[in-house]
């Protein structure tokens, strides 16, 4: 079977400098808010060309205590609009309403299934404040174009980059165009701790002395609590192994590319759609390959062949935020173009360890795939 994604071999590749750092750590007799945190933070922080990066529990509370920080400063208060797009993971939009504001659902560009900004200018009202593009399956959404639209109307921009580390456009990084940016280090990102982890970047000094509290029980000395905050803090072991992955992060998005561009070229079926790039373009850096995902009208039937033919592969997502029973209240609202991406998209194999050979296998199953 080809997997999906094979994280046990991912790691393999870093295993004796994994366990090296696991060492160094329970060796230190320091689990929490250490030397280990301090490095990563900075190399993250580095890495995506920003000021700050401030480790978080997880890509979920990476949002939700962004959100609340700005609460707590004053710049937004309960009841204000954020923009976001209809067909993002749910957890963009939980990080809203868990801070008492109110989603507004927009439609994505059905060619980059990001947020459209031509929806983002249909939308603001006064009492939107901030705008929340998530890089969807690893590519930027048009920041240039959101950071200009956001200056505009005085609007906070606040980047969902959990499928994104490493994506840039101008030579600017992702986590580094909006005013912050949640990212994820789940085990199947691009960049992947051993469990749970999250971090925000932001260059605001105000906003990450805040969020440094907020993680902490809203508390910067032991004891002393500004403000009510929460536990949700990157333990040492988990910023130790992340620091590893990332000197090899690079590396890793170029193989991830170099599978997308066999896909892209190779894989011709009048069944399949192939989503939208610019791979081949020496100055394109926008998509660091997440996932790669094909939308089909026979995607079930699709999935099960390559199934029976030896490849595994997911759906990302079979229901849209707005379907869902958390959120009963929009279940009658209509988003035709989110519904039509969540009803036809397959990702393939896609991932730093998957071969070129495999990938050729997945190419002629899906060429030789008929309905």
């Amino acid at each position: 079977m080809i997997p999906f994604l094979d994280l046990k071999k991912i790691n393999n590749q870093y295993r004796e400098e994994l366990i090296e750092a696991c060492t160094r750590v329970i060796d230190s007799g320091w689990y929490i808010g250490g030397q280990e945190l301090e490095n990563f933070e900075q190399n993250f922080a580095e890495y995506c060309g920003t000021k700050f990066a401030i480790g978080v529990a997880n890509g979920l509370d990476a949002l939700i205590l962004t959100l609340r920080a700005w609460k707590e400063l004053g710049k937004l208060q309960d009841g204000d609009e954020i923009i976001v797009p209809a067909n993002t993971y749910i957890a963009s939009i939980l990080a809203i309403t868990a801070n008492n504001l109110i989603p507004v659902l927009i439609e994505p560009d059905k060619n980059t299934f990001n947020i459209s900004i031509d929806a983002i200018q249909s939308a603001i009202t006064v009492k939107t404040k901030v705008i929340l593009p998530v890089h969807l399956y690893g590519q930027l959404a048009d920041m240039p174009k959101i950071m200009q639209i956001a200056k505009q109307h005085h609007l906070l921009v606040l980047e969902d980059s959990a499928q994104a580390h490493g994506a840039e456009v101008d030579g600017i990084k992702a986590g580094n165009w909006g005013d912050a940016s949640g990212f994820s280090f789940y085990p199947g990102k691009n960049l992947g701790a051993l469990g749970d982890a999250g971090a925000v970047t932001t260059n605001d000094a105000e906003l990450a002395n805040m969020l440094k509290a907020l993680r902490n029980y809203g508390s910067h000395e032991k004891y002393k609590n500004l403000v009510p905050g929460v536990n949700s803090r990157l333990d040492e072991i988990q910023a130790a192994m992340l620091d590893i992955k990332l000197k090899y992060l690079d590396q890793e998005i170029t193989h991830r590319r170099q599978i997308a561009n066999l896909y892209l070229s190779k894989i011709r079926n009048s069944y399949i759609k192939l989503p939208l790039d610019k791979i081949n373009a020496s100055e394109y850096k926008q998509h660091v390959w997440h996932l790669f995902v094909i939308q089909t009208q026979y995607r079930d039937e699709l999935q099960q062949y390559l199934f029976e033919n030896g490849v595994q592969t997911l759906i990302h997502y079979p229901i849209p935020p707005h379907r869902q029973q958390a959120y009963k209240e929009w279940n009658n609202l209509s988003f035709p173009e989110t519904e039509s991406i969540h009803q036809q998209v397959l990702s393939l194999p896609m991932g730093p360890t998957i071969s070129f050979e495999e990938a050729e296998t997945v190419i002629n199953l899906c060429n030789n795939f008929t309905k």
